[in-house]
């Protein structure tokens, strides 16, 4: 029985395995499919909607961050063949990450009087400037970077500008995508919003390695009343794939759904 991994980041957003890690990690894992889904960009070495490399299917994929209202949410966009207006948003998106990384790093050295060791590139966000703290003399470990400085409410923290409102996000991925669906919903304050909005997406996460217990039968009820098909993935930022995954019959239906994207053996070094 195939299984999936609809969720997995490299080193072109804020993972640790570069693509060419990927299928020794996936076949670790005993993983027939992988999505590759990094922030707010396409990844540039994958060259088709869905491609096998090393015996392992790959989709390409994107996580979004989209503005949807009093808070925000994100969406994975899965078989992505770009288009000019998703290009455009995602070049404004990485210029804005760009200045939002130097503006926190410049607040982090003010404050804690060290130079970090950042590359600024595409995808460049919070989790690079966390490790450049913690390679730092400043006396913080990673996460200590985030609940004490970098965090939503910590003191070097900088929103970001460049976030599309959810019904343009919802559009481009639409426009883009075979299938859109609803990132980790009980990761934002309001699941029950963010379960109300998914009506208007294909899916739904169903399956993510949350920290906590979480009332899952809020995803199945709105997964069986408006007909959604379901995702799964582990968010791998390491390369661990497979906290969760997509098998059975629900991974046939979501395959089907990118039966539009032919399978190619071509990817770009």
């Amino acid at each position: 029985m195939p299984v999936a991994d609809l969720h997995v980041h490299t080193t072109a957003s804020d993972g640790t395995m570069a693509l060419s890690d990927v299928p020794r990690a996936a076949t670790l894992a005993e993983l027939d499919v992988v999505a590759i889904t990094d922030h707010d960009l396409i990844h540039p070495g994958l060259a088709a909607p869905v491609t096998t490399h090393e015996d392992i299917t790959f989709i390409r994929g994107i996580e979004l961050r989209v503005d949807a209202g009093s808070f925000d949410i994100d969406l994975l966009g899965y078989a992505v063949t770009p288009t000019d207006p998703l290009v455009s948003t995602l070049d404004r998106i990485q210029q804005n990450r760009l200045e939002r990384a130097r503006a926190i790093v410049a607040a982090v050295e003010a404050r804690l009087g060290v130079s970090l060791d950042i590359e600024y590139k595409s995808g460049v966000g919070r989790p690079h400037i966390a490790r450049a703290i913690e390679a730092s003399e400043a006396p913080y470990a990673y996460q200590d970077a985030f609940d004490e400085l970098i965090g939503d409410d910590g003191p070097c923290f900088v929103r970001r500008a460049a976030i599309p409102s959810f019904d343009d996000g919802a559009k481009l991925l639409t426009d883009a995508c075979a299938v859109v669906s609803l990132a980790h919903p009980f990761r934002y304050p309001h699941p029950e919003k963010a379960l109300d909005l998914a009506t208007a997406l294909d899916a739904i996460e169903a399956y993510y390695p949350y920290d906590r217990p979480v009332d899952d039968a809020l995803v199945w009820e709105a997964v069986e009343e408006h007909d959604l098909l379901v995702t799964g993935g582990s968010d791998a930022h390491i390369d661990v794939l497979a906290k969760e995954t997509l098998s059975g019959t629900e991974l046939d239906r979501f395959c089907q759904r990118l039966s539009g994207s032919e399978p190619s053996t071509a990817r770009e070094a």
